[in-house]
């Protein structure tokens, strides 16, 4: 089926029409503006809320929030995003709408008559933990020997575990010249020495012999990059030497 294009609405009242257009299809009465509510609808008893936004606020998902103390099911209605459903931002926007217990409608805005469309009705959420990804953060949590990153920070590549133990390698072939990994081992860079220097997924070691390796110049820059890192590891090699 052809995709409508979307066309973003001036205001937030472009969307009340076709939204109570929706829920009287569904057989509810419908009223607008109610103690500040921008669309409640009535059906057997049953109440439900709908907030209006033109863009995805935090203002938006408080408000849908106190509305759920009052209706039996609340939803957001949004303009239809012109980027993929599929990415990353909305991935996430939908999890936390759902995990809100909230339901989503988009409307499409495009050459003719808008329409709603409903991308989900509000349910019990099961939150469950993600068990895999939970194992994944604690064993990089652990793996980091010290907070070496800044919060927010986006103009420096991370220090993760394995950055962290790369670097610690890079300073000790600085410091002793060629070596093998048990003889780097013993400087305390660890058991995952020999994967490291194998795999040098940042280009920054050589193999210079059979189990060999040396220091390559890429490695000397990123320990000038890491200049608070590289000095930690320099004490704690010269401690142990």
């Amino acid at each position: 089926m052809p995709r409508d294009t979307p066309t973003r609405p001036r205001y937030e009242t472009e969307l009340a029409e076709p939204v109570t257009a929706f829920l009287e299809s569904q057989g509810y009465v419908v009223r607008s503006e109610v103690n500040g509510c921008d669309i409640v609808g009535l059906r057997d008893g049953r109440m439900v809320v709908v907030e209006l936004k033109r863009n995805f606020t935090v203002t938006l998902l408080a408000q849908a929030a106190d509305r759920q103390r009052v209706a039996d099911a609340v939803y957001v209605a949004l303009p239809r995003p012109g980027e993929p459903l599929r990415g990353k931002r909305w991935r996430i926007l939908r999890h936390l709408l759902r995990r809100l217990e909230l339901g989503l409608l988009f409307v499409s805005f495009s050459a003719g008559k808008p329409k709603v469309q409903l991308v989900f009705h509000p349910a019990p959420f099961d939150r469950k933990r993600d068990h895999r990804r939970r194992q994944v953060l604690l064993h990089e949590t652990g793996g980091r020997s010290s907070d070496f990153n800044r919060g927010g920070s986006s103009r420096r590549k991370l220090v993760t575990a394995y950055r962290e133990n790369a670097l610690h390698i890079a300073c000790a072939l600085e410091t002793v010249g060629e070596s093998s990994p048990a003889a780097l081992r013993a400087l305390g860079t660890g058991p995952k020495t020999r994967a490291i220097l194998y795999d040098n997924v940042y280009g920054w070691f050589e193999r210079v012999d059979r189990g060999v390796y040396r220091l390559q110049s890429a490695g000397r820059e990123a320990l000038a990059e890491y200049p608070d890192l590289a000095e930690h590891y320099r004490s704690e090699i010269r401690r142990l030497r």
